[in-house]
């Protein structure tokens, strides 16, 4: 597994380096939706990442968000890559980015790695071994009550009007210490990780967002479902985290919220 995570490792540094490099300078920027945009940075750190994997580990599939690569027959390794997480946030020189890394073992992360290059912070976990920010351990906060949390969510680049998330944003506006929406699914969970955030939830992530944090969240003592409690997989429709103290507290209001969200309809 060692092998595993230092690789994953090498990879995000190097592509967090690119990344850095190049965020104060002019994007050439395309659209893969009305408000999805991708970078020429995008590309290249993730062309870096899939390189290095494929070397090391050519019998492993890729699944990247710029495109899959890697072994075409079943394999029980699956890497999850985003090269870079918070791409609106980057185009518009906004310092909240960063490259996620997972590698999944029959379809249940085992190593992921979150890097920060403009902070220069490194979050990394392995299945079993602990979470940790550039390499000293990390923990999940101890607060009891939603009143007393700092919690994030994020919002969808597609179908946005469709989304009832801005119900529970304005909810949790209200009864907690505030809602942040910085825009890095990645960043926000590695946030709930170290004790920064209680919780995050979210919609429609995709597995390149969720998969290293998901493990580097668990790690450090935080629970991970969907939002009526269920088992959450990379990719899945929405996504609860917190640090477990205020888990039970946060889906009953969800649902309180969802039934008065649907009665408006």
């Amino acid at each position: 597994m060692n092998q595993f995570l230092d690789v994953a490792i090498a990879a995000a540094r190097e592509a967090g380096a690119v990344v850095l490099a190049e965020h104060s300078r002019p994007q050439k920027i395309s659209y893969k939706g009305d408000v999805d945009l991708v970078t020429e940075t995008d590309k290249r750190s993730e062309a870096i990442v899939v390189g290095r994997l494929r070397r090391e580990f050519p019998d492993h599939r890729i699944v990247a968000e710029e495109g899959s690569s890697g072994a075409t027959a079943a394999s029980r390794y699956e890497w999850h890559v985003d090269p870079l997480d918070g791409t609106t946030n980057f185009a518009h020189g906004y310092p909240c980015f960063a490259v996620s890394i997972a590698l999944l073992e029959d379809g249940v992360p085992l190593v992921g790695v979150v890097f920060n290059s403009i902070a220069d912070e490194l979050f990394s976990a392995a299945r079993g071994q602990g979470a940790f920010l550039n390499q000293r351990p990390i923990h999940v906060s101890a607060a009891q009550r939603m009143a007393v949390s700092l919690v994030a969510t994020g919002f969808p680049t597609h179908k946005r009007g469709d989304n009832l998330n801005i119900h529970y944003y304005w909810h949790f506006t209200l009864h907690s210490h505030g809602v942040r929406r910085d825009g890095s699914a990645a960043l926000d969970l590695c946030s709930v990780a170290c004790g920064r955030f209680e919780a995050f939830w979210e919609f429609g992530l995709k597995s390149w967002d969720t998969a290293a944090g998901i493990l580097i969240v668990t790690e450090a003592g935080g629970k991970v479902t969907d939002l009526s409690g269920g088992p959450y997989h990379p990719g899945g429709p929405d996504l609860l985290v917190t640090n477990g103290h205020i888990h039970a507290e946060m889906q009953q209001m969800m649902a309180e919220i969802a039934t008065r969200a649907d009665n408006r309809l």
